[in-house]
């Protein structure tokens, strides 16, 4: 019979014992899925999760760099003790993973970032690059200062930062679909909760000692039929999206890669 680990990142209070069985609390409510309530009547009170992109005017980040730091900061958001059992923002959390999950992604510089760091959620910073994942609200009662933020119109040119590593969760985005920055921000935080909630407890442990950090790729052609593979054998997890934006209904956007090394 396997051990269950005392997975105790960012934990800021309380003892290892509790830690871990709180944080096995929230995995195991990820591990549930999410959807089944639907959409209510007003389309106001629809769920969404608001992701900000620190996307300064001048020297703006990689666009793999940025799209790792928002998929990070979802996951974070999803196993932040906060949103367990008795936290301050379980009840917000739960009403929109228990409804058709939905993300937004805004684009922030300069005091407009400053902004959004008082508004509840979850900030994380890789290479240098930040991305705020906000707690989920219905998109009628966002913030007025997370309102006013940009959703379109910024994009950012893509990169080749060379082969991912093997200590890493790799999420590959299907470069055909041709997506926006916003689009494939979305989407990467859908891979990262999804593969969250498809992981056993124990590397997902690992995962959060690591900060919850991954890599983004893009995904050719020939990468992706191979990808679709490791899919149907159940090696690794994908996003196909409900089609609101964009793409297609149904279309598989991202297919995230567990860890080689793990």
């Amino acid at each position: 019979m396997s051990t269950i680990p005392e997975c105790t990142a960012g934990l800021r209070d309380g003892d290892e014992a509790n830690g871990a069985n709180s944080f096995r609390v929230r995995h195991a409510e990820l591990a549930l899925g999410y959807g089944g309530a639907g959409d209510p009547a007003d389309p106001a009170m629809v769920q969404a999760m608001q992701l900000v992109l620190h996307l300064p005017k001048a020297d703006p980040p990689p666009r793999s760099a940025l799209l790792a730091a928002a998929a990070t900061a979802t996951v974070a958001l999803c196993l932040d003790e906060r949103v367990g059992p008795g936290g301050e923002w379980e009840s917000r959390y739960l009403a929109w993973k228990r409804s058709r999950i939905r993300k937004v992604a805004r684009r922030a510089r300069g005091a407009q970032w400053l902004a959004a760091g008082e508004v509840d959620g979850v900030t994380v910073e890789v290479d240098d690059v930040q991305a705020r994942a906000l707690v989920p609200c219905a998109v009628g009662e966002v913030d007025q200062r997370i309102r006013r933020l940009q959703i379109a119109g910024t994009d950012l040119e893509h990169d080749d930062p060379g082969p991912p590593t093997t200590k890493l969760p790799v999420l590959w985005v299907n470069s055909a679909l041709g997506m926006t920055l916003g689009k494939a921000a979305a989407q990467v935080g859908h891979a990262s909760m999804l593969l969250a909630g498809a992981l056993e407890l124990d590397p997902v442990c690992r995962w959060a000692e690591l900060e919850f950090h991954c890599a983004v790729r893009e995904a050719d052609a020939a990468r992706w039929r191979e990808l679709t593979g490791l899919v149907r054998d159940g090696a690794a997890v994908a996003v196909r999206d409900a089609g609101f934006t964009e793409v297609a209904p149904g279309s598989m956007t991202v297919i995230a890669v567990p860890a080689a090394d793990w």
